[in-house]
This record gives structure tokens, C-alpha cells and sequence, in this order.
């Protein structure tokens, strides 16, 4: 990876809908050369997807939490599954320290939030931080050398 796919991957994460005209001004290359370099990245896997962002709470989900769950080894599998097709988690991490697993969720009430913390709680211990307010959203990493 060279400094112009640095540039193209930068430009990306800033606006995913850029066109292949703009970076090839930022990049100083044709089109048709950014487009063959996009799908190199996307081969290799450094491109992963492309995404919107929504904002949760003009969707009427007030309540994000961040829920730490202890999920017992044995029990993962069977976990995975499940935070895979719960729609109210955002991100599911499998970390280290006391927890097992960190989940970013949104709910419309606190009331939905303490019904999934009781279906959580099946898997294990949990403990929970509702978001008072998130100064640094979500964004892409620094692709510098």
C-alpha cells in the first residue's frame, strides 16, 4: 500500500460516496486508475464494506447503552448467535478484564432497555452505561504510515 492508497482510503472514510472523479483530483490519477485501485483494496480486504450512519435518536432510540456481559466459554457460540440476530445491538466485542463480551446498544425506552438486560442476563453477569451524550462518533482510522 503506497501513499495514494492512503489518500483514497482517507477520502473514503470521510464521504463513502465520493466519486471516483473527486479522488482521482485529490490523487491526481484518471478514474479508471482509482477504480482499479479501490477494487485491489477491496480484494486484498483492506475495504471491508461500505456504510451509512444513521442517527439513532431521529429513529426514536434515545436510550445507547454500553453493556458488559460475562459469557461463560462454553456459552459463546450460543451467544454469537444470538447478539447476531438481536437487532438493538450495534456492536458486539469479545475483550479482556472482568467481562467477556462489550455490546453497544440502542433502545427506544428504559423500559426496553431492562427487558433485554433480563434476556441478557441469562447468558450471565452484566453491568451497564447509558450514554449521557458521545462528543467523537464513530470514524475510520488513521491510514498514515
Amino acid at each position: 500500500m503506497d501513499n495514494i492508497d492512503r489518500k483514497i482510503l482517507e477520502l473514503l472514510q470521510e464521504n463513502a460516496r465520493i466519486s471516483l472523479k473527486a479522488i482521482a483530483e485529490n490523487t491526481f490519477l484518471s478514474s479508471p486508475a482509482v477504480s482499479a485501485r479501490i477494487e485491489k483494496l477491496e480484494r486484498d480486504g483492506v475495504i471491508t464494506g461500505y456504510h451509512i450512519q444513521v442517527d439513532p435518536m431521529k429513529l426514536g432510540y434515545h436510550i445507547i447503552a454500553f453493556i458488559n456481559l460475562n459469557v461463560a466459554p462454553v456459552e459463546k457460540m450460543k451467544f454469537y448467535d444470538y447478539a447476531e440476530n438481536t437487532p438493538n445491538i450495534m456492536e458486539c466485542s469479545f475483550v479482556t478484564g472482568e467481562y467477556s463480551m462489550l455490546l453497544k446498544a440502542a433502545f427506544k425506552s428504559t423500559m426496553d432497555l431492562d427487558c433485554f438486560i433480563g434476556q441478557l442476563q441469562r447468558f450471565g453477569k452484566t453491568s451497564t452505561q447509558i450514554v449521557f451524550s458521545t462528543h467523537v462518533g464513530p470514524r475510520g482510522v488513521a491510514v498514515g504510515e
